[in-house]
C-alpha cells in the first residue's frame, strides 16, 4: 500500500472526524504501524500539498496539514458513495452522456473519463457513457468543472431496443470481473475476520493491531468505489456477491472499530487537539456500512 494512498485512507476514516487536521509527527507515528518511514510520509504529504489536497500550517516549530476545500469535497464524495456498494431501486431510465472533445484539450477528456468511471458510468461505445443511476447533478457538476458545455450532450431516456436492458449492462461493464474481485475480498477477509474476532475475544489483539487491520480493511474495501458501478438490483446477475461483501465489511469493521479508535486517539492527542473531534461521530458507523 503506497504512502499517499494510505494517507488518504487515514484522512477519510479518522482525521476528518477530528477537525480534518493533523500534526505531521502524529501522521508519521500512525503510518509507522504500516512500515512507512519518516521520509516517505513527508514526501507523500508534500506531493498532496502541491496537488491541492492538503494545506500546510505552521504553529511554532510544528507543521500541521489540513484538508483543503477540494480535499474535503473529495473525501465527502467518497463517504456518500454508498449507492456504489448497494443495490438501489431503478426508475427504468438510462442516463446517457456523449461528447466530442477536441484533441487539443485531450487532458480534459482523460480527466473526464476518470471522473465518469468514479461516478459509476460505463462505456456503451466510444465517447458514449451510460448509467442507470440518477447522476444528473454529478454530470452537470462535471460539465461546469471542465467547461465543456459546447462538446457535450446528455440524455435521460428509456431503452426501446430489440433486446433486454441487461444487454446494455453486458456491453458497458464486465460484471464477471467485478464479481471476481468481490469473491477474492470475501475469501481473504472471511478468514481474517474469524481469526481476529477470536483474538479480540481472548484479549490477544492489541489496539495497535486493530488499528492496522481496520485501516487495511477500509483501504481494500474502498477500491470497489472505482470498479463497481452500483447498478440497481434489477440489472444485477443472480449470483451477485456485492451484498455478501458489504455484510462482511460491516461485521469486521464493527469488531475492530473501538480498539482501533482508542489507538488512533492515543497517538493523535499527543500532538493535536482532541476538542476538535466531531461530537456526532459514532465510531461504529461508517458510510460503507449498509443497515
Amino acid at each position: 500500500m503506497n504512502t499517499r494512498s494510505m494517507i488518504f485512507t487515514l484522512y477519510g476514516d479518522y482525521i476528518r472526524h477530528y477537525g480534518n487536521k493533523i500534526w505531521i509527527g502524529s501522521l508519521i507515528r500512525l503510518l509507522k504501524e504500516f512500515g512507512h518511514n519518516d521520509q516517505a510520509v513527508r514526501a507523500a504529504i508534500s506531493r498532496m500539498n502541491k496537488q491541492g489536497w492538503v494545506q500546510a500550517e505552521k504553529k511554532g516549530n510544528k507543521s500541521y496539514y489540513y484538508l483543503t476545500e477540494r480535499g474535503v469535497k473529495r473525501i465527502e464524495e467518497a463517504a456518500k458513495r454508498i449507492f456504489k456498494l448497494k443495490s438501489e431501486s431503478w426508475d427504468g431510465k438510462w442516463r446517457i452522456l456523449m461528447y466530442t472533445i477536441p484533441e487539443e484539450i485531450r487532458s480534459v477528456r482523460d480527466e473526464l473519463r476518470k471522473e465518469l468511471v468514479w461516478s459509476g458510468f460505463g462505456t456503451l461505445s466510444n465517447s458514449c457513457w451510460i448509467s442507470p443511476n440518477a447522476l444528473e447533478k454529478s454530470v452537470q457538476d462535471l460539465i461546469q468543472k471542465y467547461e465543456i458545455e459546447e462538446y457535450v450532450d446528455f440524455f435521460v431516456s428509456e431503452y426501446k431496443g430489440l433486446h433486454e436492458d441487461s444487454r446494455l449492462v453486458t456491453k458497458s461493464w464486465d460484471l464477471h470481473e467485478i464479481n471476481g474481485k468481490y469473491q477474492e475480498f470475501i475469501q481473504e477477509y472471511s478468514q481474517k475476520y474469524i481469526i481476529d474476532k477470536n483474538k479480540i475475544l481472548k484479549g490477544q489483539m492489541s489496539d495497535a493491531e486493530c488499528f492496522v487491520e481496520r485501516t487495511k480493511l477500509v483501504h481494500e474495501y474502498r477500491k470497489f468505489l472505482f470498479v463497481d458501478p452500483g447498478l440497481p438490483e434489477e440489472l444485477l446477475p443472480d449470483m451477485w456477491l456485492g451484498s455478501h461483501a458489504a455484510a462482511l465489511f460491516s461485521e469486521y469493521y464493527k469488531e475492530l472499530a473501538e480498539p482501533a479508535s482508542r489507538f488512533f486517539e492515543g497517538v493523535f492527542e499527543a500532538g493535536n487537539e482532541l476538542s476538535f473531534k466531531d461530537k456526532k461521530y459514532d465510531v461504529l458507523d461508517h458510510p460503507y456500512i449498509i443497515e
